[in-house]
């Protein structure tokens, strides 16, 4: 039996934006955007956990096929689903 955690409203709870999502050794899509060209896009792998800056975690990843690593906020990366098979 799994328990499901809601608020009195019904609503889900509340999620704290400065606590990190994403682990160390996770793949993740860097999310293209406004500011976010598409040069940037495909899989990147977190390296390291920053310090939030402005409320939003930070991450460094790296790209297999560059020879830097990148810093990001939490809002600008997405989980990748693993597929069956």
């Amino acid at each position: 039996m799994t328990a499901t955690i809601t608020r009195r409203d019904g609503q889900p709870p509340y999620r704290d934006p400065s606590i990190h999502l994403f682990s160390v050794g996770q793949t993740v899509r860097l999310k293209g955007g406004f500011r976010q060209p598409a040069v940037f896009s495909g899989t990147y792998r977190i390296t390291a956990l920053l310090p939030a800056t402005g409320g939003l975690p930070q991450y460094r990843i790296r790209n297999d096929d560059e020879r830097h690593e990148r810093v990001t906020t939490q809002n600008n990366l997405e989980a990748i689903r693993k597929g069956k098979g």
